[in-house]
């Protein structure tokens, strides 16, 4: 009972905070002169979004037995997930938050996709999942995905010219600040990731999780 109410409020909370997201941003975007493939360029540069998008793909997994949602059904994957979007809650509540003043529908998506749907999600997976599958030598492919996200933003930018995040953009910054901060935010994710891990074997060994 406690998985299902969980995965569907997951699952709402998701998809909700996704189309309020994209139904503000796309007509602001393109009122400030951007031409449709480039609002959603822009749109899908961000982190944030990537990865809510992802977890709403892993509670569909949860719920349904489409079988082209059976990479998200991967307790690695899940445990990804876990520190991705812990990274995404903790750097926007204490970076990106102090940048800028949201107000009316944009502040709601903003706390639905930055801090409802990470908090959601971490204990999602630590009450209902089967823990133990993850292992200490998984930890570089835990970080894969980020680093796959890191090249394409940085190529997005060097072609458009423009940067999703402040720490990224090397027209400001220039690369080797660039550089310098992705090592911190993979330091950072490393950590988040090998909590994962341990979280992971700890819940495990005290069997306190909720069967699927």
């Amino acid at each position: 009972m406690l998985n299902r109410a969980l995965t569907w409020a997951g699952l709402v909370i998701g998809i909700a905070g996704l189309v309020l997201q994209f139904s503000i941003s796309m007509p602001d975007l393109i009122a400030n002169g951007r031409d449709v493939p480039g609002a959603l360029g822009h749109f899908f540069s961000y982190y944030t979004v990537l990865n809510n998008i992802a977890l709403v793909l892993v509670y569909l997994s949860a719920v349904t037995h489409a079988g082209w949602l059976e990479l998200f059904r991967s307790p690695l994957v899940r445990g990804i997930m876990a520190a991705n979007i812990a990274l995404v809650g903790l750097y926007v509540f204490f970076v990106l938050r102090f940048l800028q003043t949201l107000e009316g529908a944009f502040f709601v998506a903003d706390a639905m996709l930055h801090y409802v749907a990470p908090v959601l999600y971490v204990v999602w997976w630590t009450v209902t999942q089967r823990h133990g599958a993850l292992r200490w030598t998984h930890l570089p492919l835990m970080l894969l995905p980020t680093l796959i996200y890191f090249v394409y933003a940085m190529a997005r930018g060097a072609w458009v010219q423009e940067y999703p995040y402040p720490i990224l953009n090397a027209v400001e910054l220039g690369y080797r600040q660039v550089g310098i901060n992705a090592l911190y935010m993979t330091v950072f994710l490393a950590v988040l990731a090998l909590v994962a891990i341990a979280a992971d074997r700890f819940l495990a060994r005290t069997s306190r999780t909720v069967p699927q």
